[in-house]
């Protein structure tokens, strides 16, 4: 053989990458996007442009590794025909609900995705919104910017500190820990409800009923997962088990919510409340959440802070170098896993 004939190169290998491109160099600075195009040829296309099938079946045609995000066409039968080379799909984003299908674990590709890289900022705005309705920062706002006199505006329920609150928290989820974390840390009394908690996990002893843990809390903290198990966990008659002056946070899903019940809680003055998520998104305008003086609202934006979509990029990229070095997903996905998830 002649020493100095070329080594023949192996194709690379073909990365289809599709983020909204208002959040592309969120997700993808240029020192993640290089590290990503050491690992293969990459393709960029937009989600949207993928809902046209010509345009799937060219971008996806050579394509082994999917890089998705919102807004990324079903992956059922017809799209997966034309994508017959893909290997591995890994999901920049958190909930995979809308992307999978049947057809999908049937082929049994793998998949991943980054939710992990958004529960610290998750957990780290249900806390600003713990410590917020806990020093009535929502009333005392509200008072002096509606007008009111400086002793107006002083006068609502003596404010707590949360060292001592009791923080009761449905949902034990990635992002629960994170929260009962940070509030533990912050000299908090947590009690959690998850009928999923086992027996030997580090929180069990923190573990309640739903119905205690309503009737005991300061806070109650909404973490659970929307599944069939957790659509309208809690209503009015949960609800109604709060003590006045209770607070209630929501940056899950307000699926596990009876929203009209919540309102004419809220709406009453009896307890306040801290959103981050409705039943209606965008909210309207003429919304009645937008008037409420004891409501702090947010426009579901919890996950998006500029680490949190820095840290998903770098999950996708750390993910895909253990698909090629033959070992384990950290952050994979199976059928069974999705049903006890959002």
């Amino acid at each position: 053989m002649n020493s100095n004939s070329a080594v023949e190169q192996l194709p690379a290998l073909r990365i289809l990458l599709s983020v909204p491109d208002a959040e592309f160099d969120s997700f993808f600075p240029a020192s993640t996007m290089a590290a990503l195009q050491e690992l293969g040829c990459v393709t960029t296309v937009e989600p949207a442009a993928l809902q046209s099938p010509q345009t799937f079946a060219t971008a996806a045609g050579d394509a082994e590794i999917a890089i998705t995000a919102w807004a990324f066409p079903r992956l059922d039968a017809e799209h997966l025909a034309m994508a017959p080379k893909l290997r591995c799909v890994l999901h920049a984003a958190s909930s995979v609900h809308f992307l999978v299908s049947e057809d999908f674990w049937d082929a049994g590709i793998p998949i991943s995705q980054a939710g992990a890289a958004m529960a610290p900022a998750v957990a780290e705005l249900s806390l600003t919104f713990t410590l917020a309705l806990l020093r009535r920062i929502e009333r005392l706002d509200h008072g002096l910017r509606s007008g009111a006199t400086w002793e107006e505006a002083r006068n609502v329920r003596r404010a707590r500190e949360i060292s001592g609150a009791r923080i009761g928290v449905v949902g034990a989820s990635r992002t629960g820990r994170r929260y009962i974390e940070a509030c533990l840390a912050l000299g908090a009394d947590v009690s959690i409800y998850d009928p999923y908690l086992a027996a030997d996990d580090p929180l069990a002893a923190l573990s309640t009923t739903l119905e205690a843990l309503f009737v005991e809390s300061d806070i109650v903290a909404v973490h659970a997962p929307d599944t069939p198990e957790t659509r309208g966990l809690i209503g009015k008659q949960q609800l109604a088990l709060l003590k006045d002056g209770t607070a209630l946070v929501n940056t899950a899903r307000s699926t596990l919510l009876d929203m009209d019940a919540l309102y004419a809680e809220v709406s009453s003055g009896r307890i306040d409340a801290a959103l981050d998520v409705f039943d209606d998104e965008p909210l309207p305008a003429d919304d009645p959440w937008r008037s409420l003086p004891n409501a702090l609202i947010t426009p579901h934006i919890a996950g998006a802070t500029v680490d949190s979509r820095r840290r998903a990029g770098l999950i996708v990229v750390d993910e895909l170098r253990r698909f090629l070095a033959g070992q384990p997903l950290e952050h994979a996905l199976t059928r069974t896993d999705l049903e006890r998830m959002g």
